[in-house]
């Protein structure tokens, strides 16, 4: 499995931006991609997944409202649409894919392959 984000950038408070993940190796039917950050300083937490045979996500409360994350099925790719962006939003910002569980996964260890990350900088 490799996953490919890119997207990120510098962008004032109150902006929007929109990371994308390509990912690629394998049918990623039975999978669960996410999103997860890690500002300077603070570990990696989880932003947001999706299950790719049905679209059904998961957010954390955190971002609820502002963040948006979907995914293409026919570009095997997965969005994370972020709006009224904070400077506390600033992270590196990776996508991470696990085999699909009945239960929401949010920690790290709990996905198995990850791609290299995409700076997300939102000026005050």
């Amino acid at each position: 499995v490799q996953l490919q984000a890119y997207g990120g950038g510098l962008v004032q408070a109150g902006g929007s931006l929109r990371l994308s993940c390509a990912a690629s190796g394998r049918p990623f039917t039975w999978y669960v991609l996410g999103w997860f950050r890690q500002a300077p300083g603070k570990e990696r937490e989880f932003v947001a997944a999706v299950t790719w045979i049905d679209g059904n996500t998961f957010t954390a409360d955190s971002v609820k409202g502002r963040f948006t994350i979907s995914r293409d099925v026919a570009k095997n790719t997965v969005y994370l649409q972020m709006i009224g962006l904070k400077s506390e939003d600033t992270a590196v910002y990776y996508c991470a894919a696990r085999r699909w569980t009945s239960n929401q996964a949010v920690g790290v260890t709990q996905y198995d392959y990850w791609g290299q990350g995409t700076q997300v900088t939102v000026s005050s």
